[in-house]
């Protein structure tokens, strides 16, 4: 049952693979709070996955069933990835569980060395000639889409990105399938390119990470709730090959993000100009929901664990990030945005850091 008085919110949630499973904990403490509405949901990759099980699930029957479908879809991962040789053994997960939550993952193994190698010298068509993904059979069995086509309560947008033309396109509630996410969720050195309509697609991160632009037409909610898995700032230069082409990784998921941000910014400062009439614009309320300390130490290998034991480190995380700033921030919901774009832009922190208000 909605509440008339609760306050509504846009999620915009970042790609960023097994990470994901930080988002899914965000989620889940959002969806225990009866004064939050969702109105809308912008994704990429793991957060267009994350996106695609809350919608439909919201739907079905409501944040109880919202949450228990997520847990359900992690679990999912879990399972259809067993066989991965990025799972923590059990002798692993004792011999790390001293370091602490999460931060075991950041030590490379000899699977990193093989991963590499195998992603610089392969392709897709060669190493998954069947282009298998199991990913797609648990979507279609946990989300009934024509649900989500159906849907006029909360508003879905997927990013995939044009293979051809390297444009964004954006799917919407009415076209969803489980084909239109693993689009968005397409990595192209682990899987061929997904063909809908006569063209290709490619994940979404790469143009829209997650898109922001969707929400701001004819928006049911000015605020935006970034859930942010891709951190923007990383201390020190990388030297090593693998600790480059991660850092190279990240930049490239982020810069869309930065764009539209920086946008956002330009667009607000001119309407408290009254440079641009209000109403024709815009002025989004920016908020964000990020643990650096937690997944910075992260390497890129970690966004491939399916190992259930890391999803539910990142879940707690992700909860206790989101208690956090509900704690702390839910007054500013739909008065003010809680990230300063302007001193994230032009001040002295430089671009890239999120600072709060």
């Amino acid at each position: 049952m909605t509440n008339a008085a609760a306050k509504r919110i846009n999620l915009a949630l970042q790609g960023g693979g097994a990470l994901g499973a930080y988002t899914w904990g965000v989620l889940d403490r959002i969806l225990e709070d009866d004064r939050i509405e969702i109105a809308a949901i912008s994704g990429a990759s793991a957060g267009a996955m994350n996106g695609v099980v809350l919608c439909e699930a919201l739907v079905a029957g409501g944040k109880d069933e919202a949450r228990a479908a997520l847990r359900a879809f992690w679990e999912g991962i879990a399972r259809a990835g067993a066989a991965s040789p990025f799972r923590r053994s059990p002798l692993q997960a004792m011999m790390l569980s001293s370091l602490g939550p999460l931060m075991g993952e950041a030590i490379a193994t000899p699977w990193t060395w093989w991963w590499s190698a195998v992603m610089d010298a392969s392709s897709p068509y060669d190493s998954n000639p069947l282009n298998l993904n199991p990913v797609g059979d648990l979507l279609d069995n946990l989300v009934d889409f024509d649900r989500v086509q159906h849907c006029t309560s909360v508003r879905l947008f997927v990013a995939a990105t044009n293979v051809e033309t390297g444009r964004v396109r954006i799917f919407t509630n009415a076209e969803m399938t489980a084909r239109h996410v693993l689009a968005s969720a397409c990595l192209p050195q682990m899987f061929q390119a997904v063909e809908i309509d006569d063209a290709h697609y490619w994940d979404g991160g790469y143009m829209g990470n997650p898109p922001l632009f969707p929400l701001f037409d004819r928006p049911a909610s000015r605020d935006i709730m970034i859930v942010q898995i891709n951190p923007i700032e990383r201390p020190g230069v990388p030297r090593t090959a693998g600790d480059i082409a991660a850092r190279v990784n990240e930049i490239t998921f982020n810069a869309s993000l930065l764009r539209e941000l920086h946008a956002i910014e330009f667009v607000g400062r001119l309407l408290d100009q009254k440079v641009l009439e209000e109403g024709r614009y815009n002025k989004m309320l920016i908020h964000v929901v990020s643990d650096d300390a937690a997944l910075l130490p992260l390497g890129a290998v970690a966004k491939l664990n399916t190992d259930l034991g890391f999803f539910e480190d990142l879940f707690r995380i992700g909860r206790m990030a989101a208690d956090r700033w509900i704690d702390d921030r839910f007054d500013d919901l739909g008065v003010r945005s809680t990230v300063d774009l302007r001193e994230m832009f032009q001040g002295e922190v430089g671009p890239g850091r999120f600072t709060t208000r």
